[in-house]
């Protein structure tokens, strides 16, 4: 009866037995978190190697079905709108509900829109197939946010560049694939029922996630960042498991009033709204539109510039991608070189993205050309891990997936706009985008130097109601 003993003894020595067995608890909380995060970089692979099995042959499909240019091109931009509309909501939505139920519903509501999709033997069909996929196709931000529930700021960097090198590889394989299973008869329905089928086995691996554990996970985590004495260690753990609970473990949120939760979610986004974090969405705005410059019209430029083949370019752009991939594995030395100074790699990373643009503008043979898309991989892929963690770190993780929803928002943004800004300035010069691509960068370095007191003093900008 250890439990009336300790009651016997009064409250204190009540809350040390809690305190002692809370520590127990924790001995094995490092291996849990290896096994979930490790868990969450195959749903990250399996999302986007069943996505890009699918994507590249849309186009060929909704033409075969007798849609014109103008069709296939409204049909792809309502998409775009619909992300950028949507991802805000659901990642705000999935703070309120809790991550696991977030992550199962997007994924089970994917599924669906892709066996619409090999079903599609209409225009219509077609467009329908994209709306549930265009409204809750948010699993990696979700994920993503997860990720930033389960581990410490110091790994957040090398977690990120580990997820975004793991989803990246399905990246890489997914077209091979959707390729070769287009080939056969009926090859792309074939292809769409198979994508189908691997976001629910992804729902699967969510459901069989050891989620009871991730709790103590972040007990642990939280009690190492903030314990200073064994009575704040106390008063950590209680303030930092609720917006932990709020964000990845709320049970019973599911279950509130639609009303209330539309309600949350509103008030979060006024929040957001409402707090002084415009800059930092702006910086990525302004460096996604850039590198989207640079690729804009990467293959058309090349064969005008150089005379080079669409067939080489393409090599081109998976060898850049293959970097990235190795970019992302190799984010914990660096962060660790740049001693967790997350600014400072922004910094530095942008201003080589920048240099790395203006050299594809000036080139003047395909070995420039080359070295830059080679350096250029490496670059891009830390900057947008290390924007990802400044919004994190400045803005708060409790509203982790608020964050990310928005910023995906504005990089959807950087994708309406960037064709448009590419097509005006390729009516003055094939290297008209990328050197448009260099001002916008430029831009962005000019304000993060402007305010890098904020950035440097992480977590003086939070939201209102932290």
């Amino acid at each position: 009866m250890p439990s009336t003993a300790a009651a016997r003894r009064g409250p204190g020595a009540a809350a040390d037995r809690m305190e002692e067995d809370g520590c127990r608890e924790t001995a094995s909380s490092p291996a849990a978190t290896r096994r979930f995060v490790r868990c969450l970089y195959a749903v990250g692979f399996l999302d986007l190697f069943g996505v890009s099995m699918v994507v590249p042959l849309m186009n060929l499909h909704i033409k075969s079905l007798g849609a014109s240019h103008t069709v296939a091109g409204i049909i792809g931009s309502l998409y775009g709108i619909m992300q950028l509309f949507s991802s805000t909501f659901v990642g705000c939505w999935s703070d309120i509900v809790g991550r696991r139920y977030s992550l199962l519903a997007c994924i089970l509501l994917s599924a669906l829109g892709y066996f619409l999709l090999g079903t599609s033997t209409t225009v219509f069909l077609f467009a329908l197939s994209r709306v549930p996929v265009g409204i809750f196709k948010h699993t990696l931000s979700i994920s993503k946010a997860l990720l930033s529930d389960l581990v410490s700021e110091r790994d957040r960097p090398l977690v990120m560049g580990r997820f975004n090198a793991a989803s990246g590889v399905g990246f890489i394989l997914g077209p091979v694939v959707g390729g070769y299973l287009t080939e056969l008869e009926d090859g792309f329905y074939q292809t769409s029922f198979i994508c189908a089928s691997i976001f629910l086995l992804n729902a699967g691996l969510v459901w069989m996630l050891p989620w009871n554990e991730e709790n103590i996970v972040n007990k642990k985590h939280e009690r190492d960042k903030k314990r200073t004495d064994s009575s704040s260690a106390k008063r950590d753990c209680d303030s930092h498991l609720k917006p932990v609970t709020n964000g990845a473990m709320a049970n019973d949120s599911p279950f509130q009033s639609p009303w209330v939760q539309i309600t949350t979610v509103l008030k979060r986004i006024k929040e957001i709204a409402s707090s002084d974090l415009w800059d930092i969405f702006l910086i990525r705005l302004l460096m996604s539109v850039a590198i989207l410059l640079y690729y804009s019209n990467f293959t058309l430029a090349l064969d005008e510039r150089f005379g080079v083949k669409p067939l080489f370019s393409g090599y081109l752009m998976s060898y850049s991608s293959t970097l990235g991939v190795l970019a992302g594995c190799l984010l914990g030395p660096i962060t660790r070189l740049y001693q967790h100074n997350t600014y400072r790699l922004l910094l530095h990373s942008s201003t080589f993205t920048c240099v790395l643009i203006l050299l594809y503008a000036s080139a003047l043979g395909m070995w420039m050309v080359a070295l830059s898309s080679t350096f250029l991989a490496f670059s891009t892929t830390i900057g947008r891990t290390c924007i990802i963690d400044l919004e994190l770190t400045i803005g708060g993780n409790e509203a982790s997936g608020t964050l990310l929803g928005v910023g995906q928002s504005v990089t959807s943004v950087g994708r309406i706009i960037a064709p448009l800004l590419s097509g005006i300035a390729q009516e003055f010069s094939p290297c008209g985008p990328p050197s448009l691509g260099v001002g916008l960068a430029l831009i962005a370095i000019l304000i993060m130097n402007m305010n890098k007191q904020k950035y440097c003093s992480s977590g003086n900008v939070k939201l209102k109601n932290q």
